[in-house]
Order: C-alpha cells, then structure tokens, then sequence
C-alpha cells in the first residue's frame, strides 16, 4: 500500500510505542523475579560473557569454541529453565512481550513489511478503528443463537430459523479454517436485522487475529472509492484502489443501499472479477434477495457471485429490534 511520508510516520511512531511498552514490561518483570530468584540475573550475566568469551575464541581460531559455547549455554538454559519452572511462570518469562512476533514489533521481516504492518496501514488509511472496536464485542465468543426461532421455518430448506443460522456459523467456521488453502467467498443474505453483518465480523476478528488483512467497507463507502479513483483521478483513490484488490479478505456490507447505475454496476463488476482472478477473498452481504440481486445487477455481476460464492441465507424476527424489547 502506498503511503504518505506522514502516514508512514505515524504507523512508525506506534511501532517505536509497541517496542518501548514491550521492554518496559520485561523490566518489570525482570525486577520482580531476580528480586526473588537472583540466580536468574547471574544466568544472563554468565550467558552474555560466555558468548563473548567464545567469540574472542573463534577470531583466533579455536576449533572447539563454537562446541564448547553451545554446551555451556545448553547448561545454562536448563538451569534457567528450571528456576522458571519453579517460578510458575512460562519459560518465555523473560523475553519482550512482543504484540507480534512474527517481526518482533518492527514492522518488517528482513527487507518486507510484515503483515501487521499492512494491517495497521488499512487501519489508518481506512479510518478502521470504530471496526476494531465492533470486533471487540461482535466476535464467535458473543454470538448466540438465542434470538432465531426454533418454530419458523423456511419452507424451501426444511430448517428452523436457529437450524438455519446453525448451519451459516458452520459455514463460517469453514471458511475460516479452509481460508489459506481455499480462495473462498461468501454471500450473506436475508431480511434486515437476521445477523448477516455480525456474522461477517465474527469472521473478520478471526482472520484479523491470525495476521490476515481485512478491509471493511459499506457499499457507499466502496463506491465512493471507486468514484473517486475513476472520475476525481484521486492520488489516494487509486492507492486505496490497489489494496482493495490485494487484501486478503474484503467486506462489502449491505450491498443494495448504494445508487445503482451503470457506473456502480460496471465498477462492481470490477472489484468482484480482479479479486477472483487474483484468488483473495470476499465477503458480501445485502438484504436483497436472489430474485432482486440478478434484477438490480448486471448478468455478469449474478453469474460471478452465483458462480464463486458461498450463498448463505438467514431469515428471522430482527434481533436489533428484540435486543431493544429486552433493554
């Protein structure tokens, strides 16, 4: 993704913040713990003299420095090992709390942005932090199936509104497990208010905690990227436009609510067909029925979601509306 001098600064700055807190909690803990198991310091003060000790060695061509150094640092460790043990504590104790370890809070993995380091780039450049805090509470950990119907059913399936919504969570959990194998998608639809968008953020934290990146728009929002890019020849647009393309899984939210004209139809069209040729990941929802998503869109656009989607239907009573009643 192409960033700013400014943006990339601050994405910069969180990185130095994420290092400083991650060394200041190792202190603490190193204070706390050699406070009660001094041996612990004199450990890493043996460590750090032995390696260099071998080191001087090596430079002046001793054979056996190398062997001999991994043998007393094996020693070492067990040791070390086994005061933690004793502790209660896990024996990476008393390494940096790295909020993410594939880089180490760098940001990079050799000369590549580590995909944390994406992330935080769609966090800023989309304006994304409302979402991180929706994934707090609309996660897999929340979901309840409490508000479908055990009675309703949907005559063309056989299934229970809550057997329904069983089944879409399943679906989910597929999707989810399969997603570094299998280039999947898929479309949520149903009535207003039957858990289409919470369920699309359930899977959405779940990718985001396992170091995928996701972009989340509604379909105003995609569109007035889309217009922007095309028609404004805006610089951040067609940046926007490339990682829109690119992002391991995208979010389109309530599709249908956007004015519908050649133009989205034409854009939409677009989007949907350079993600699957590059074989990433899309999520849409809408509260469109089949019958009405083919009559609105263009052929190509219903024969490419039919084609490469997952189709997944929820209907019920709208549970925004019973978690009001309940309040």
């Amino acid at each position: 993704m192409s960033l700013t001098n400014s943006q990339y600064d601050e994405i910069q700055r969180q990185y130095d913040a994420k290092q400083l807190r991650s060394q200041h909690i190792l202190q603490e803990r190193k204070g706390r713990i050699y406070q009660k198991y001094p041996r612990l310091k004199e450990l890493e003060a043996l460590t750090a003299s032995a390696s260099v000790r071998h080191a001087k060695q090596l430079l002046e061509g001793s054979e056996t420095a190398l062997c001999s150094l991994k043998k007393e640092l094996d020693c070492y460790r067990r040791e070390r090992h086994e005061i933690l043990k004793k502790a209660g504590v896990d024996e990476h104790y008393l390494e940096p709390p790295y909020i993410c370890a594939d880089c180490r809070d760098t940001g990079y993995i050799g000369a590549k942005r580590c995909h944390c380091f994406e992330q935080a780039a769609i966090d800023l450049v989309y304006t994304q932090s409302n979402i991180r805090n929706i994934l707090q509470e609309e996660n897999f950990s929340h979901y309840s199936f409490e508000y479908y119907s055990e009675t309703k059913r949907n005559e063309s399936t056989g299934l229970t509104s809550r057997e329904t919504a069983h089944k879409a969570v399943q679906e989910a959990l597929s999707f989810i497990k399969q997603f570094d194998t299998e280039s999947g998608n898929l479309f949520l639809y149903g009535d207003t208010g039957t858990g289409k968008t919470f369920l699309s953020n359930c899977i959405a934290r779940e990718l985001l905690d396992t170091g995928h990146s996701v972009i989340y728009f509604t379909a105003f929002g995609l569109f007035d990227i889309l217009e922007k890019n095309k028609f404004q020849k805006d610089s951040q647009a067609a940046a926007s436009m490339q990682h829109i393309f690119e992002c391991d899984l995208l979010i389109i939210d309530d599709l249908g609510t956007e004015m519908a004209n050649t133009f989205t139809i034409s854009q939409l069209f677009l989007c949907l067909n350079e993600r699957i040729l590059r074989k990433k990941s899309t999520i849409i929802s809408t509260n469109l029925g089949i019958d009405q998503l083919h009559g609105i869109y263009s052929e190509r656009i219903f024969s490419r979601i039919v084609s490469s989607y997952t189709m997944i239907k929820l209907f019920g009573d709208d549970i925004r509306l019973q978690k009001r009643k309940l309040n």
